[in-house]
């Protein structure tokens, strides 16, 4: 049974409690610009890619298994990578039996990650939508719960309960820039903020499904090609994410598959952070000037997807 919690600013503080002893308090790294050769300014990384499994989506898959009746089936999860590692890890975190479907376009780190969990992995298809397709034939003979990476009441309430401890960390934040794929992290962000931090996504140009849902004021198929395609690229932004991002996202900028690769370097060389392609994008937008921060504007970013490592950098 859906939760009742709304996915607003109170909804997602009511819920942070119950999820706070399983999740990590990710740090929050104060920079400045200059050190990646932009003019001066403060920047404030927030590493959730240090959370455990790997990235934000943790947060939303504690929230689904503690706030959700969860059948004796268990659960099960479509995911380029990143959402299936998280359902695996707090499935075995819970003693839940766990079903994690994934494309082939998933890293071998992200696979490797799911396995080492313990849950039953099934490879099919070739993007998100086939393994989403898998996964819920999947549900229905089963039993099992499904868990949305995305497009699930508390999928959003977990991602938000981030919103809210940057908020903690960072006081008096101006602009906070985050990755999209499906929508779920930059919505419970979006819904946790109300308007109290500028909240500005950062898309691949082979992968517009915000973009394209704002253009066209609904939900619609975008492409799916990009070099963060294992985390940034479902098919469309979600259907309960859309209102909030309509409502609560300033604006959505696009950044090319060559500067989230820049994005990458930079971290690296710089920060000694390694982050995946999605883990990148957000900082993508800052580098590359797609997103320009006015003198003085205190900016933060989510480095969120760990699940990489530095040779994927390339040269």
């Amino acid at each position: 049974m859906a939760s009742p919690t709304p996915v607003d600013r109170a909804g997602v503080a009511s819920v942070a409690p119950r999820l706070s002893p399983y999740l990590r308090r990710t740090p929050l790294l104060e920079a400045d610009a200059s050190d990646f050769g932009l003019p001066p300014g403060p920047i404030a990384f927030k590493l959730e890619l240090l959370q455990h499994a790997g990235s934000f989506k943790t947060r939303g898959a504690f929230a689904n298994l503690l706030l959700r009746d969860v059948p004796a089936a268990g659960v099960a999860a479509a995911s380029g990578g990143n959402h299936g590692a998280a359902v695996a890890y707090a499935a075995k975190t819970l003693g839940v039996p766990a079903r994690i479907f994934v494309p082939r376009v998933s890293s071998p780190a992200k696979i490797e990650r799911i396995r080492g969990y313990g849950a039953e992995l099934v490879v099919t298809g070739e993007v998100y939508a086939d393994a989403l397709a898998a996964s819920e034939e999947w549900v229905r003979g089963s039993g099992a719960m499904p868990v949305h990476a995305f497009d699930q009441v508390e999928t959003l309430l977990g991602q938000g309960t981030l919103g809210l401890e940057v908020e903690t960390q960072a006081p008096g934040l101006e602009t906070l820039l985050v990755a999209v794929g499906g929508g779920g992290l930059i919505a419970g962000i979006a819904a946790a903020s109300e308007g109290r931090v500028r909240i500005v996504g950062v898309e691949p140009e082979g992968a517009p499904t915000l973009t394209r849902a704002l253009e066209a004021g609904r939900p619609v198929d975008a492409p799916t090609g990009s070099v963060a395609v294992d985390s940034l690229a479902p098919a469309r932004v979600g259907e309960l994410v859309f209102p909030i991002a309509r409502r609560h996202v300033e604006s959505v900028v696009l950044v090319s598959d060559d500067e989230i690769r820049d994005a990458q370097r930079s971290l690296w060389g710089v920060l000694r952070i390694v982050a995946e392609p999605g883990g990148a994008a957000a900082f993508a937008a800052l580098l590359s000037g797609r997103y320009r921060s006015r003198p003085g504007e205190r900016v933060g970013v989510v480095v969120s997807g760990g699940n990489t490592v530095a040779v994927d950098f390339g040269r």
